[in-house]
């Protein structure tokens, strides 16, 4: 038997959920059984938990897009029992059983091994969310970005993927502009690496098509006026990389930024990147995030705690990372 967090949905498609005991053969088919020792509540976790938004595919489901842990037994002969797996995406969560649980059975195509640099704790620490800066990073250099071309924006600053981009950019030498609706957390992001704070207010109402050119690229996890902003305000032959939606799904932008300056929207995909992308991703941010950074930017709960950080990561109330120790 193990524990689990567990979704189901009610009448009026409302989302209620509890922890709940399950025994090993309730668990999803997959080739790989994995002693879950921590998660972690990404901004996806928070709004399948709350039902903000129609994330789960099916119910019941146990949420939880990343895990790490130990492989219990595995008929893939990528992986041996002993190993230490982290996960990231492939659906898992979504429509397939997820890490807020003290076991999951997976497919061994959608596990890497976890470097040896970090613990399953630090590896839930970076997350999806670190796991996706680091992409958003890789993505603006193969764009043709260095420190020197000028300053970098990162929106949704005080969040997973802002908070550890931040840290990214700054050890590469980037000059970053942090751009939060949390004034308080000024210090703690100039902690990171940030060399300056802007409100986002400046960026989240309806704004010009093209706006004067303030930075060389950005990293968004914002999305809708934001975004548009963003681009609009970018310098010529600069580039963004857009991976999130905090602010919404929408682009209410025009092609001036594009045509006029040259300039690149990169999309960054975290769920369904293949292997090798993964694994250099994770290979970087072994070599590259400093840990000291990461735990000042971590807080741990346990596994009944998690539906409550889950609505407040949705109203913009969680700092930084959250990981979960399913074993308490």
């Amino acid at each position: 038997m193990f524990k689990a967090l567990v979704l189901e949905q009610n009448e009026d498609k409302s989302v209620r959920h509890s922890i709940q005991s399950l025994d090993e053969i309730a668990l999803p088919d997959g080739d790989v059984r994995v002693a879950v020792a921590y998660s972690t509540i990404n901004y996806k976790d928070g709004l399948a938990i709350t039902g903000s938004a129609p994330v789960v595919r099916k119910f019941p489901m146990v949420p939880g897009i990343d895990l790490a842990g130990s492989v219990i037994e595995s008929a893939d002969p990528q992986f041996k029992a002993g190993d230490t797996v982290v996960l990231n995406g492939w659906g898992v969560g979504e429509g397939h059983w997820g890490g807020l649980a003290q076991q999951a059975r997976l497919k061994g195509d959608w596990l890497i091994k976890l470097p040896a640099a970090f613990s399953p704790r630090q590896a839930m620490a970076i997350g999806t969310a670190g796991y996706t800066a680091m992409l958003c990073v890789q993505a603006l250099e193969r764009a043709g970005l260095t420190p020197d071309r000028g300053d970098i924006l990162v929106t949704g600053a005080a969040g997973g993927v802002g908070s550890v981009a931040i840290a990214l950019l700054a050890n590469r030498g980037y000059r970053v502009v942090a751009s939060t609706g949390r004034a308080s957390e000024a210090d703690y992001l100039k902690g990171l690496g940030a060399a300056e704070i802007i409100d986002r207010n400046e960026l989240s109402e309806k704004g010009r098509p093209l706006g004067k050119e303030r930075w060389a690229g950005a990293v968004d996890a914002v999305g809708s006026h934001t975004l548009a902003n963003v681009l609009a305000q970018t310098c010529y032959g600069g580039a963004v990389a857009a991976c999130g939606l905090a602010q919404g799904g929408d682009l209410p932008a025009s092609v001036y930024p594009f045509i006029l300056r040259g300039v690149s929207l990169l999309g960054v995909d975290s769920v369904m990147a293949p292997r090798q992308i993964r694994e250099a991703a994770w290979t970087a941010l072994a070599s590259e995030l400093d840990t000291s950074k990461l735990d000042s930017m971590t807080a741990e709960i346990p596994l009944g705690e998690a539906a409550v950080v889950a609505g407040n990561i949705v109203r913009g109330q969680v700092r930084g990372r959250v990981v979960v120790n399913v074993n308490r």
